[in-house]
């Protein structure tokens, strides 16, 4: 009977890299070919495979340890054989080094007599110049015939693979589909969102503004004062600061917030914001400092923006300042760049959470019944503001108790365009006026009449588009405040047909809406209007922009 062949000698004389592993992956035995291909020795056998071939750290997008103990894993698990992919596997040098190489790996189970898998059969073809000679695209005769037996052996897991291909495109193309759809009904949710706001906007804003405009006549028909008016002067701000936060910070988180830019000098944004604000600094013995460069501070950006980011920081020290507590406002030029500083000596915050500050609904105080009112939305604003004119803003406290400070950084220009920035004009008007009101708001409507009356204006108010344009036929006004949101004919209508008329270029118009995105300021350019102003419209700012029309 002739001898039992030494499978050992067999094992190691077959062409196919072969690796025999254990159920915890370590090598047993390899044989020369694989030994050939992978570059190593002998030494390997005892090792665990994945030490001996780790992935290239060079490679971010390695992955052949990982698609490797997958497969090595459902064979163990399974005790079925798992033909891989063909995949990269990047070898070692021995250098530190790896070289690119690709594998078409097939792991076999070797099953006890108790049905348990006791080995691993690691089967590898190197692909490597298979692949290399199709990404080049340069078919060559000599490497056609020695990859010719291998692509043989790899013909029918390609075309396992095709159809694989084909049945992931199929998905893909329905998944696509949906996407499609979900995209249509985002797109439609965006835009019903978007008049949801700016409808929002408008009936919000009609009723602030016209209880502004009644707590303002109350002060001139009080000069004495009366502790009532500081009371609705204060919360009546609160209500409008939340309310533009709110529509705001919508318009920043869907990246729809717009800037108007002109030539300003940052002194007189700064100068006016601190002017309105200064009241509701003196309740409760609080103080407001204000320093500011000699030099004008020119910068290309949104007046109204600007003044936002300021307001917005100043509320949040008013806020969070005790009784009796003091902020600064700081404004520097130097370097090509802006700097304004708001410091408070107020409660401060953590330094660790300074970034976290800026996030949308973030508040620095605890929720409680102490804490101060607000949405949590103002520093996201300003924030957005911010950077949409190129600059930063930066928070910082030395720990709670020990106030906090807010850094703008913004980028100057050469010069503020030829626009000399005065401060705001005392209320009242150099002449009288003749004032056409149409607004659809009486009460609002009627407010504005008797404050601008006070002022000895002589106006008439109308509560319609089609009112306004027969009011006006035989009778031309200097000025038309006109809503833009009437119940007949809207007011870019009214304009028109306003400028239409032979003496349409000597009357000023100016639009006064809840409607104050950048979209409707345009329109309202385009209508033939000469401003835009956004309820709540405060009288001052209102008699400050007649007074520059007139000048004009």
């Amino acid at each position: 009977m002739p001898d039992a062949p030494d499978f050992r000698s067999l094992f190691d004389a077959t062409l196919s890299p072969l690796l025999i592993l254990s159920p915890d992956f370590t090598i047993v035995e390899v044989n020369r070919a694989y030994l050939t291909a992978t570059r190593t020795r002998r030494d390997i056998v005892g090792r665990l495979i994945f030490d001996v071939f780790p992935d290239n750290p060079e490679d971010p997008s390695a992955d052949g340890v990982t698609k490797l103990r997958r497969s090595l894993e459902t064979v163990v698990s399974s005790g079925r054989t798992d033909t891989m992919a063909l995949q990269r596997y990047d070898i070692p040098t021995g250098e530190g080094g790896f070289t690119e190489r690709y594998w078409s790996p097939v792991n076999t189970p070797v099953l006890g007599e108790d049905g348990k898998v006791e080995y691993v059969i690691h089967r590898v073809e190197d692909v490597t110049e298979y692949v290399q000679v199709r990404r080049a695209g340069r078919e060559q005769q000599r490497a056609a015939e020695e990859a010719e037996l291998r692509a043989e052996g790899m013909e029918i897991d390609l075309f396992v693979r095709a159809r694989e291909i084909r049945e992931v495109n199929e998905q893909l193309s329905r998944v696509n589909a949906e996407l499609d759809s979900a995209g249509r009904r985002l797109r439609e949710e965006q835009r019903a969102k978007d008049r949801f706001i700016a409808t929002l906007s408008h009936e919000l804003r009609n009723p602030l503004a016209a209880a502004t405009a009644a707590t303002e006549l109350l002060a001139l028909d009080m000069p004495k004062g009366h502790p009532a008016l500081s009371v609705l002067e204060r919360q009546l701000g609160t209500l409008t600061r939340m309310s533009n936060d709110l529509l705001d910070g919508t318009r920043a988180l869907t990246g729809r917030l717009e800037l108007v830019r002109d030539p300003v000098d940052l002194r007189s944004v700064v100068h006016g914001a601190c002017a309105d604000i200064r009241g509701l600094f003196g309740h409760e013995g609080r103080t407001l400092g204000v320093v500011l460069p000699a030099e004008p501070v020119p910068v290309d950006g949104d007046r109204l923006r600007l003044a936002q980011v300021l307001t917005n920081l100043l509320s949040n020290a008013l806020k969070y300042t005790r009784p009796g507590g003091h902020t600064e406002v700081g404004l520097t030029a130097g370097d090509g760049r802006a700097r304004l500083t708001v410091r408070d000596d107020g409660i401060g915050f953590a330094p660790g959470l300074a970034e976290e500050l800026f996030g949308v609904f973030m508040r620095a105080a605890p929720a409680g019944p102490d804490t101060p009112e607000g949405l949590g939305l103002g520093l996201a604003v300003a924030r957005t503001v911010v950077e949409l004119h190129g600059g930063r803003i930066e928070a910082h406290s030395e720990g709670p108790g020990k106030g906090a400070s807010f850094t703008v950084l913004l980028p100057t220009t050469d010069s503020t365009g030829g626009r000399r920035s005065r401060p705001p004009s005392a209320p009242g008007s150099p002449r009288r006026l003749s004032l056409l009101i149409v607004e659809d708001n009486a009460d609002l409507a009627e407010t504005y009449r008797s404050l601008l009356e006070r002022q000895g204006h002589r106006v008439t108010a109308v509560h319609s588009g089609r009112d306004a344009l027969a009011v006006d036929a035989g009778r031309p006004f200097d000025v038309v405040l006109c809503d833009l949101g009437l119940p007949d004919i809207d007011g870019y209508t009214v304009a028109r047909a306003l400028r239409a008329r032979p003496d349409g270029d000597t009357m000023r118009l100016i639009a006064v809406s809840g409607f104050s995105q950048g979209t409707d300021r345009a329109l309202s350019r385009a209508a033939g209007f000469d401003a835009h102003l956004a309820k709540p419209l405060p009288l001052t700012d209102l008699l400050d922009l007649l007074d520059r029309l007139d000048a004009s």
